[in-house]
């Protein structure tokens, strides 16, 4: 119990792209745009479905280590570009997993606040939230617009000043390596879903606490963390 006797504050920290929504496709899209803009040929979708969860500029500097800081910053404008423009014309189709709908209203009964940390910018995050009917339901949105991005635990940190709860009741749940080292990074405990775009040997391997492979499932194994 916290002060006079009340429950401390408990949070649940989503991940957005390949744990709330799919945005695979529209992802490898702007990428492949932005690519041909700078006469890069293709690249490669599975590559690029890897990187998903990080800060778009490092995304970049991985998919290409041989190139030079300035050319990562123009593919990274690139691809803004292409994926705004795609989702003006509403090209862009980021569905819901299954589930999660469920999972939400489950811990929203629960009294678990819910929040996002994602590698998304603010602007991407908003319309996918507007798109889907979640705005507000969220009260802490935390991307790659301010601060370090994953695996630095400073999202999770910023989700937990922003809230108030503490490290130990505070859950994040998403679908890459990253996430999962995020969360230990900042001492709190993590759910990896299989539905996303990194292995679960690989969740596993990073030391997710919990492995789920339904949406609607995420919400006991939140619970079951926050309440052991």
């Amino acid at each position: 119990m916290g002060p006079e006797g009340k429950s401390p504050l408990r949070l649940a920290l989503f991940d957005c792209d390949g744990t709330l929504v799919d945005s695979q496709f529209a992802i490898i899209d702007a990428m492949t745009q932005a690519w041909a803009e700078h006469g890069l040929g293709e690249p490669d979708p599975a590559d690029v479905r890897r990187m998903v969860g990080l800060s778009l500029v490092e995304a970049v500097v991985l998919l290409l280590p041989q190139r030079d800081a300035e050319l990562h910053v123009s593919v990274a404008e690139s691809y803004k570009r292409a994926f705004s423009g795609a989702r003006s014309r509403g090209e862009v189709d980021e569905p819901l997993f299954p589930g999660i709908l469920d999972t939400l209203e489950a811990l929203e009964a629960a009294g678990v606040l819910l929040g996002v940390a994602t590698g998304k910018s603010r602007r991407g995050l908003d319309a996918v939230l507007k798109g889907h009917g979640l705005t507000g339901r969220f009260v802490t949105l935390q991307t790659a617009d301010v601060g370090p991005g994953k695996p630095n635990p400073h999202m999770v940190q910023r989700a937990l000043a922003e809230t108030g709860a503490e490290e130990a009741a505070t859950v994040v749940i998403g679908d890459t390596t990253y996430d999962i080292q995020m969360a230990r990074n900042a001492r709190v405990r993590s759910v990896g879903v299989s539905w996303g775009y990194h292995a679960v040997p690989e969740l596993e391997r990073a030391g997710a606490d919990r492995i789920v492979h339904r949406g609607r499932d995420v919400a006991t194994a939140v619970l079951e963390l926050l309440e052991g």
